[in-house]
């Protein structure tokens, strides 16, 4: 679910397309490199262990096999905060998205230094240009993302859990993902939750899947109808 579905068609029916799926490849490229740091940094479990973890929390399932140190934690709930590939079905921010917001600051940054310097503005070596509109996108639904998680996180901190649970389980449920010993949240137990809390992670859930942003362009065009 963290990749293009039209990369396995690419892959297996159309090879010269291939070159075009930069975001998918740069994906498995990072999941795997990232597996191993992991692996070498950890060193208590087998490889195919983690790196299903990796791919789980990057694609958004929350599927574990074993349960990592407490100091991992964080960069799993990282991992799911990131999300796959543009076209998948995976939440987050989305790797392109990131990707945008990053390359626009390291080039104003330039522009500071060097006003006349030319620096390539093209996304992943694609004929795509970062502009303003992707710009603004991909810096909007960052906002939207985060304030969402310090609202969720607020109401999951009236209730009966303490501040990090709150805040890891606020950024599982906005990007869809299990609950599971990956992120040390496997002993929450949901029925104890008020029901304000219940409602708020199904309405988050459900926002998480579809963006903020969405919404609020939807609101907007029926504003304007009426």
């Amino acid at each position: 679910s963290a990749l293009n579905i039209y990369f396995f068609y690419s892959l297996l029916y159309n090879s010269k397309n291939i070159k075009k799926h930069y975001e998918d490849i740069i994906i498995l490229g990072c999941v795997f490199l990232l597996s191993l740091i992991v692996f070498f940094s950890i060193r208590e479990t087998t490889f195919l262990n983690i790196f299903s973890s990796v791919i789980s929390s990057t694609s958004n399932s929350g599927i574990s096999f074993f349960k990592p140190p407490e100091n991992f934690y964080l960069f799993f709930v990282f991992l799911t905060i990131i999300g796959g590939s543009l076209i998948s079905n995976s939440a987050g921010l989305k790797f392109i998205r990131i990707y945008i917001l990053f390359k626009s600051t390291v080039i104003e940054l330039f522009k500071l230094v060097t006003p006349n310097i030319v620096i390539d503005q093209r996304i992943l070596k694609t004929e795509n240009k970062i502009n303003n509109e992707n710009l603004n996108s991909s810096f909007l639904i960052f906002i939207c993302f985060f304030i969402s998680i310090f609202i969720l996180s607020s109401i999951l901190a009236l209730d009966r859990l303490n501040f990090e649970n709150s805040f890891k389980l606020s950024i599982l449920t906005i990007t869809n993902t299990a609950n599971s010993s990956l992120y040390g949240l496997d002993e929450v137990n949901f029925s104890n939750l008020l029901t304000s809390s219940k409602l708020s992670i199904i309405l988050f859930m459900v926002l998480g899947k579809i963006e903020l942003l969405s919404l609020f362009l939807i609101i907007k065009k029926v504003i304007r109808r009426n």
